[in-house]
């Protein structure tokens, strides 16, 4: 028997690069002809979809809430902070030497018999107030709309947004933290 030559298989030939930018850009119907959907594949993609409009929101409330509970530990810590800070000020005020102290220097205060020194310009040079020029002899009269300046000064006033510092009473302030120039010299 002798065999028949076979027909020659047909197997596509691929286009270079070359002849399919030639060719320019592919038609996208040619591209989803290809795409086949099951009835399967559309009732899965259908949940997809439906999960994401389903857990999205729940996500959304999930980030939002867990801000929410950073920003009010954050709250806290800061709230207790707070009253460690004003429970040592009040165990200071409790001793009898830090009172003496404060009295003597805030209010300055001496015990019967002791001799207090106030030493006067003790302030650094650049603290120093800058001369003035000297006091006129004659009386000048300047020329202002004091109506104007009144309702502005009263209109500002009223538009003003002002925070309320918190009521410490009792507690004094702490003392003075050295300012950088301070430390710098």
């Amino acid at each position: 028997m002798a065999k028949s030559p076979s027909p020659p298989s047909r197997v596509p030939r691929r286009a270079s690069a070359g002849a399919r930018a030639a060719r320019g850009a592919v038609d996208a119907r040619v591209w989803l002809s290809g795409i086949r959907l099951s009835g399967f594949m559309v009732i899965m993609l259908g949940l997809v979809v439906l999960a994401a409009f389903v857990l999205v929101p729940t996500v959304g409330t999930y980030v939002s809430q867990r801000q929410q509970l950073a920003a009010l530990e954050e709250s806290v810590q800061l709230t207790r902070d707070e009253v460690a800070d004003l429970e040592a000020q009040r165990d200071r005020w409790r001793d009898p030497a830090y009172i003496t102290t404060q009295a003597r220097e805030r209010l300055y205060y001496v015990r019967p018999g002791e001799v207090v020194y106030l030493v006067d310009n003790d302030l650094p040079p650049e603290l120093v107030p800058q001369e003035q020029r000297a006091v006129s002899e004659d009386v000048q009269a300047t020329r202002t709309d004091w109506m104007g300046q009144l309702v502005r000064s009263i209109t500002e006033a009223g538009l003003a947004t002002t925070g309320v510092a918190p009521i410490t009473v009792g507690v004094p302030d702490p003392a003075p933290t050295p300012s950088p120039s301070d430390t710098a010299e």
